[in-house]
């Protein structure tokens, strides 16, 4: 469901991409768009370009991987991540314009697919994605959440950073264990831990891992020569008189304005294909 909001000077061309954008995604993911409204921001005027709005998606599970589930002795995964919206702002803001396409694919979804059709689901006790906390925050939230603690080995979760996004974010000084990473965490049984590595390895997504559970109730990282506890860090809208005066009255602009809603409409979903291609087929 989208629901979108665009202020009184706002490009109309940024519906198009907006649209286009989220169409995309729900086309790769395979979740329709079935409902939603389009709308100028509500108030009689509302200067400005903005947009404003938001997306929902409802769906039914039969299998519920929560961190609830989670035991001691229970191994921790980990799917190498490229980033996504948080590491695209990075790469442009700093001028790293190249590492943008790193973020443009979908192995976060194959892998769930895979595994969420496994025969091995019920040894698996949650999955969850390293979002805007970064590992070090996520950790940290899981651990609070299922009353137990985790050992960590740097060097294997460094290993799974997708090498181009990781060189930029050691490049303008930005720690990666802070910033969302669009990889898979999975917490599982011992048994079946080597058996969504090589699953995963069938379809080109690197897995490995990363360390395990125990009960310190504390978020422990191995390095090579030392074995530090860590904590994570605090960051990471004609019933009215004015409408009444602009009237009803179609523009004489009209027949030139549609041309343009057109033609940017058009360039929208051309886009939209080739971003499309791209994350299916990348070179």
């Amino acid at each position: 469901m989208v629901d979108i909001h665009l202020g009184d000077d706002a490009d109309v061309g940024k519906l198009f991409d907006f649209i286009a954008g989220i169409s995309t995604v729900s086309d790769l993911a395979k979740v329709p768009i079935t409902a939603g409204s389009t709308l100028r921001i509500g108030g009689d005027m509302v200067i400005g370009n903005r947009l404003v709005g938001g997306i929902a998606a409802v769906g039914v599970c039969n299998r519920l991987l929560a961190r609830r589930n989670i035991q001691v002795g229970d191994k921790i995964l980990m799917t190498e991540g490229a980033g996504g919206g948080t590491i695209t702002t990075t790469a442009i803001y700093s001028g790293n314009h190249n590492v943008v396409k790193e973020t443009l694919n979908i192995k976060f979804l194959e892998a769930c697919e895979i595994i969420l059709n496994s025969d091995y689901i019920h040894e698996i006790r949650a999955m969850c994605d390293v979002t805007n906390g970064g590992l070090r925050g996520d950790l940290y939230e899981i651990n609070y959440e299922a009353n137990c603690g985790v050992n960590i080995f740097e060097e294997k979760v460094r290993k799974l950073v997708n090498p181009i996004v990781l060189s930029m974010l050691e490049k303008v000084g930005v720690d990666y264990l802070g910033v969302s990473l669009d990889a898979l965490l999975i917490y599982c049984s011992e048994s079946i831990a080597d058996n969504i590595v090589s699953d995963l390895k069938n379809i080109n997504i690197r897995c490995d891992e990363i360390g395990y559970v125990d009960n310190s109730n504390q978020v422990y990282l191995t390095y090579e020569d030392n074995k530090k506890k860590i904590l994570p860090k605090f960051r990471e809208s004609a019933y009215t008189k004015i409408k009444q005066e602009i009237g009803e009255e179609t523009p004489e602009s009209s027949a030139i304005m549609e041309k343009k809603i057109k033609f940017t409409a058009l360039k929208a979903l051309k886009k939209r294909k080739k971003i499309i291609e791209f994350i299916q087929n990348p070179k």
